[in-house]
Formats: structure tokens, sequence, C-alpha cells
């Protein structure tokens, strides 16, 4: 008996003996006066036991035929044997027709050692912040490395846009690692489809944030992508620890688990075919998690500019500073500017070389586009080397010619070679005056 009827048995011993009036005990166990009658008629003939209910021990009107949930945890078995019980019951009704309650699937699977419950969360000491009250005040990203494909696709990275004020997945991309070019990417796509947003939250990456430690005489103060964000707008902000951004965080572990399962079913391998696929997964997965926001209203803001002008943004800028002959380099390329005008007024000004996998290189002075040629400079060291070596070869035979001689030296006058007479430079030796010594003191 549960202590419900213990306190029934003893209320109604009660009205039997006359000590409580039929009123008092129905007020006191929360029934009826005519159930209290009833209950006295049963105790009278059938003692206690009378009191229990007589659905007890007899199988409910209700219950799931035994023939269906054999054939679910069967398919189970077959198809979802690493599901948790939420999922392989979603999967059962979309897939399968066989609609259940998650907890008559749990207990299914429990008792076929189909899944094991967890352990519980620990205790949480971090304080809970309240979500953004509008769509687009707040946009949690995240990068999430994990075998994602099981081993039919090379481990790679999913980069997680998330809104916080409705859980909602804005955008998702995968990628081979974590890199300024591939978030300044999926950020262009999220702009083109929903705007400007208001703030964007990150963790310290270095993607993110100068991390220099504790050094102060650094170059630059902020990174490609931060100085992205400043260009259009957006607030930039880095989380302290994991758990601040612990929405981005939490639907990693849900893509982690769902997003797996869903492609192994689709039979998804590549990167490519993922990617094209991952629309239709988000609106899938956001009807089924997305919560409505405090405030109707959308924080997005439009963007007017062209898509040239938002990849030129999202590109990595280079501050170089043009030579004397309007060239800089970058990366082992050389970067000769032709400009068409103002070519004096070029020379030693700071430039931006602006590149993008997708785009052409760009020099940008003060918002202008310059024309400029593009060249390897291993080719132009190479030709400088052979250009020296020519000039060596040149000084080298120019040195092994006779220096010339001045007018009148005996090599520049004509030798007779007639038998008898002294040659020139024998008898320019003989008319030589002789040297005068001094006289000895």
């Amino acid at each position: 008996m549960t202590a419900k009827d213990v306190l029934r048995s003893q209320v109604m011993a009660q009205v039997v003996e006359g000590k409580l009036d039929q009123a008092s005990a129905a007020s006191r166990l929360g029934i009826s006066v005519r159930q209290v009658k009833r209950l006295k008629r049963r105790l009278q003939d059938e003692g206690t036991l009378g009191l229990l209910s007589k659905k007890r021990g007899v199988p409910s009107n209700r219950r799931t035929p035994p023939e269906m949930m054999a054939k679910a945890v069967a398919l189970i078995g077959k198809h979802y044997v690493d599901f948790g019980p939420t999922l392989a019951c979603e999967k059962l009704q979309e897939l399968h027709e066989i609609k259940l309650f998650v907890e008559t699937v749990r207990q299914a699977m429990l008792g076929a050692g189909l899944w094991k419950a967890g352990r519980g969360a620990g205790i949480r000491t971090h304080a809970i912040r309240e979500r953004r009250a509008r769509r687009g005040e707040l946009i949690q990203i995240d990068g999430s490395s994990h075998d994602w494909f099981e081993g039919r696709a090379p481990r790679c990275c999913l980069l997680v846009f998330i809104n916080d004020a409705t859980s909602e997945l804005m955008a998702l991309r995968f990628v081979d690692t974590e890199t300024t070019l591939g978030y300044m990417g999926l950020l262009e796509q999220y702009v083109l489809t929903h705007g400007l947003p208001a703030a964007i939250y990150s963790d310290r990456h270095s993607i993110f944030q100068v991390n220099r430690g504790d050094r102060q005489d650094v170059s630059h103060t902020q990174t490609q992508f931060a100085r992205a964000l400043e260009q259009l707008g957006i607030e930039g902000i880095q989380a302290n620890s994991p758990q601040a951004k612990g929405r981005v965080e939490r639907a990693n572990q849900t893509l982690q688990d769902r997003l797996v399962k869903e492609m192994r079913l689709q039979g998804i391998d590549s990167q490519e075919q993922a990617n094209a696929w991952l629309p239709q997964f988000m609106r899938a997965l956001n009807r089924r998690f997305a919560v409505t926001p405090s405030l109707p209203s959308d924080m997005h803001v439009p963007y007017v500019g062209t898509v040239a002008a938002l990849r030129r943004i999202l590109s990595i800028h280079s501050l170089r500073r043009l030579s004397s002959n309007l060239s800089c380099q970058l990366e082992g390329l050389l970067y000769q500017v032709q400009p068409a005008d103002r070519g004096l007024a070029l020379r030693g000004a700071d430039v931006t070389i602006v590149t993008h996998p997708a785009s052409p290189t760009e020099v940008l002075w003060q918002g202008r586009v310059l024309p400029h040629t593009l060249s390897s400079k291993a080719i132009r060291q190479q030709e400088a080397a052979d250009g020296k070596e020519v000039n060596r070869k040149v000084d080298r035979a120019l040195s092994r010619r006779t220096p010339p001689q001045p007018v009148g030296h005996p090599w520049k006058k004509k030798m007779s070679t007639a038998p008898g007479k002294a040659p020139p430079c024998a008898q320019f030796e003989h008319t030589k005056a002789p040297l005068a010594l001094a006289p000895a003191s």
C-alpha cells in the first residue's frame, strides 16, 4: 500500500467507528461524499483491501500493442542503436510511422539494453545570463572540430552561428580548419541573407583578438576579423570562459549528436554535399528547438552596399609602403604599381594589398584601386642575379685589356727593322741624360 492508501484506510476506519462524519472525511481525502459512502461499504464488506483500486495490476487499455513495441525495438536495434531516446522517437515517427512517447521509447531501450542513462551534470556555479531580447542583437559564433563524417571523409571543422535570443541556427558551414577566411566567408553569407547583426560573441581565439601575452610593443592591436567587424559596424565581444558562450557550446554538442547521424542516414560523405544540404537541416532543427524572443523587433540592419565592397572588407588587408619605383613585396610576390597619374605622389605612400581566394588581388590607396602588375619575387631576384653575373663578366674582360699609354711613349713609336740600326726604344735609352749624383759630404 502507498502512503495515500494508508491515509485513506485510517480516515475510513474513523468513519466506520463514527468518530468522523462523511463530509469531513470527503474534505480530508479530496473526494466527494458519494465516494466516501462507496468506500465505507467496501471497507465493511471486503476489509482494507477493498479500498485499493480495482485497476491495480490490470494492463492499461491505452498501452502500446506488444507487436508495435517489438517492431520499434527491432528498428532501433538495426538502424538507431547509438541514438538517444528523443532522436530515436522522432525517427520512428518520421521514417516508419510509429508514433510513441519519448518515455515509452526510453523504457523500451533501457529494457532491451540499447541505451544507458548518462550521469547527471555536475554542480554549476556560473551565473545565469539572460537571453538578449531581440533577434539579431547578439550572434554567438564558434568552430567545432570533430569526426563529422565518421571516417567517410577527413576530419574537419563546423563553423556555427547561433542567435542568442532564439537559439536559432543562423549559418553553418564545413571547412578544413578554423581560419580567418573561413569565418569571413560565412559572415559574408550571413550578411547577405539576414543583414548586419548588432554584436558577435566569440571566444578568445587568435582569429578574434591579438594574443601576445604581456608584451605591449605590438605593431597592431586588432586582427583581420576584428578589423572587418569594425568596418561593418558590428561590435565584437570576446567571452572570458566557455561557459559564458554556453548557448553555442551546447549547440555544438547537439550537432555532434544529431547532425552526424542525419548525414549518415542521408548518405552524405563530403564537405560539398554537406554544405549544400545544411540549409535544409537548419530549417528542420530550428522548427524543433527555436524559441520566441522576448521582443518581436529585429535588430538586423540591411546591408546596402555591393557584394564586391562586402567581399573587399571581408578579405585579408596587408599594409605596405611603396618604394621609389612604386613597388612593394608580399609573401614572395612583387607588386608593381602603374598609375596613370600622380606617380610622384605615390613614392613612399602607404598602400593596402587586399587578397581573397575568390577575388582578384587589389592594391588600395586612399580608397582608390591602383592598377598594378604581379610577378614572382624569386624570378625577379634570379633576373637581377643574372644581370649582375653579366656585369661581372664584362668587368673581368675589361680588366684583362692593356691600359692606354700616354702620347710619346716608346711603345707608340714606329719601330725599324733595318740591319745595324738599333730600335727606337734602345735609342731612347741611350739618349737619356745620366743622373747627377750628389757630392759626398
